[in-house]
Order: C-alpha cells, then sequence, then structure tokens
C-alpha cells in the first residue's frame, strides 16, 4: 500500500460512503471509488463489504487498517517535524470553532490577521463537535468544553459569566417571570445536550420545573437568535445577550457554572510560525471580548 492509497481505505473506514470519502479528502467520488477498486486488485483481496449501511470492513481489511493506521501515525509525525521547524508565517492553518464565537469574535481577528500577515490562509470550521488534532483534521479548535485527550496542548482562554435573558416582545406577551413560581407559565430556549444530561433544569439558578421548553437548540449563537425572536428565555453569555439586544432577567442572578473557552493545539505546532500567529490572533480576540 502507498499513502495515497491508504489516505482513500482510512477515509472509507471512518466516513463508509464513497461520498463522504470522497467529501473529506476533497476529491470526486470516481476517484475513490477507482482507486479503492485499484487498491483491491492490487492486494488482491476485498477489503470492504458493499452493504446498504456502506461500507463495512472484510476480516482482510481489518488486517490492513492496522498497517494503515501505523502507516498514517508515521506520514503524521513526519509532517508534524518538518512543520515544527517552519519558522515563516505563511501557509494553511485550519481553525474549528463554535457559531456565536466564529460570526461575532474570530471572523473580525481573521481580517486583522489578514492585513498582518496576508500569506496565512485561515480554512473556518463551524461545529460542535472536536475534530481529531491528532490526526491533523484541525490545526487550532476553540471550544467551550475541556477536552481530556493527554496528547494535546489545552489552555483555557476566557471564563464568561453566564445570565437569563428574553426579547422584550417576549416580555409584553407573558410578564417577567418570578423566582418564586419555578417559571410558571414561561416558554425555555435550551441547549440540547444540557437537557439531555441535567436531571433538574435549571435557568440562572433556578429551577425551572413549572416551565414549558418551547425549543431545544444545538448552539449558543441559535439559542440568541430564537431568544431574540420571542420564543422564549434562555441562558448565554452576558455580552452576547448584551449584543443581541436583549433583556437580562434577574440581573443579580447567574448560572452557576460560566461558559468557558479553550484552546486545543497539537504540541508539535504550537511553535510553528503560520499556527502560533493564528492562534495568538485569535485567542486574543477572544479574551479581548
Amino acid at each position: 500500500m502507498n499513502w495515497d492509497d491508504t489516505r482513500i481505505f482510512l477515509a472509507l473506514t471512518r466516513s463508509p460512503s464513497l461520498r463522504s470519502a470522497a467529501r473529506s479528502l476533497g476529491v470526486d467520488q470516481a476517484t475513490v471509488g477507482r482507486r479503492l477498486n485499484a487498491l483491491e486488485a492490487k492486494l488482491g483481496a476485498k477489503l470492504f463489504l458493499r452493504s446498504k449501511d456502506g461500507y463495512l470492513l472484510t476480516a482482510a481489511g481489518e488486517v490492513a487498517l492496522s498497517a494503515a493506521r501505523r502507516m498514517e501515525s508515521a506520514a503524521l509525525d513526519l509532517r508534524s517535524r518538518i512543520e515544527g521547524q517552519d519558522e515563516n508565517p505563511v501557509g494553511l492553518v485550519r481553525v474549528t470553532s463554535t457559531d456565536s464565537i466564529a460570526v461575532d469574535l474570530l471572523l473580525p481577528a481573521i481580517e486583522r490577521l489578514q492585513a498582518h500577515w496576508p500569506h496565512i490562509r485561515v480554512d473556518l470550521e463551524v461545529s460542535t463537535q472536536l475534530l481529531n488534532l491528532s490526526r491533523r483534521q484541525v490545526d487550532i479548535a476553540f471550544r467551550n468544553v475541556r477536552p481530556d485527550t493527554p496528547d494535546l496542548v489545552v489552555r483555557r482562554v476566557v471564563s464568561w459569566p453566564v445570565g437569563l435573558f428574553a426579547s422584550q416582545a417576549y416580555l409584553e406577551r407573558f410578564g417577567a417571570p418570578v423566582p418564586d413560581d419555578e417559571l410558571r407559565g414561561h416558554h425555555l430556549v435550551v441547549y440540547g445536550p444540557y437537557l439531555e444530561r441535567e436531571a433538574l433544569l435549571t435557568m440562572a439558578g433556578v429551577p425551572a420545573r413549572q416551565a414549558r421548553v418551547a425549543m431545544g437548540v444545538s448552539s449558543s449563537l441559535l439559542t440568541r437568535k430564537a431568544v431574540a425572536a420571542g420564543v422564549g428565555l434562555g441562558e448565554m453569555p452576558l455580552w452576547m445577550g448584551e449584543r443581541e439586544g436583549l433583556v437580562r432577567i434577574w440581573p443579580q442572578r447567574r448560572r452557576a457554572s460560566d461558559y468557558e473557552v479553550w484552546q486545543v493545539m497539537h504540541p508539535d505546532l504550537q511553535r510553528t510560525a503560520r499556527v502560533k500567529a493564528t492562534a495568538e490572533y485569535l485567542s486574543g480576540a477572544i479574551a479581548g471580548q
């Protein structure tokens, strides 16, 4: 197996359809199918079973997977070592973050970065998932949950207090909530994973037993836009609510846990010029909010 064939093979094990594998590699679907057929012919073995659920590894494919992962590890190690010697702020830096951070903070920071370092290209992906930095799917990640991966460099960039907000139109319709009523008669916009992991729903530290969850959302940007649209009350960092022109409910109360932002990088890249410069600009923009 050569490295180009290995990349095709590994992509299919992680995205078990020709279309998704091709998308992850930045090639067309026909290329993936053609290279796979050539690889199987070269090895004289079927590596995948084609099923309605996608491409499933055969016994021969499982054996090949172990060797392919070793090859990938060696290739990434070589790439990281070479890039670690790079002292010129030139080239591609892949960044991922949440949508609110990307829209409100990173985009203006990238504009300033481009003015200062015009030869750095930033690819920005909005995702709630921590892409694999070890496999170099991304160079810098900004997340609001601290990852527990020991082989990555993690630092907290900022910690924002979180309050409860509503739109003026919502308050005119439903009135201001009373803490002692456990939000009786009120509608809520709630971050979906929070609903799944918390036995008792609270808003700004107040039990919400009598409230109705009107909408579950998958991101902080959707939270504040839904609140601004009058769907319900919602929690968000104070600066986000203020920027959106929302009304803060119970200014003396806040959520017990702050909204934290963590910067995550691969250790081999933290001294690479282009990655270091990009990380400094973007982290500074977030911390300065």
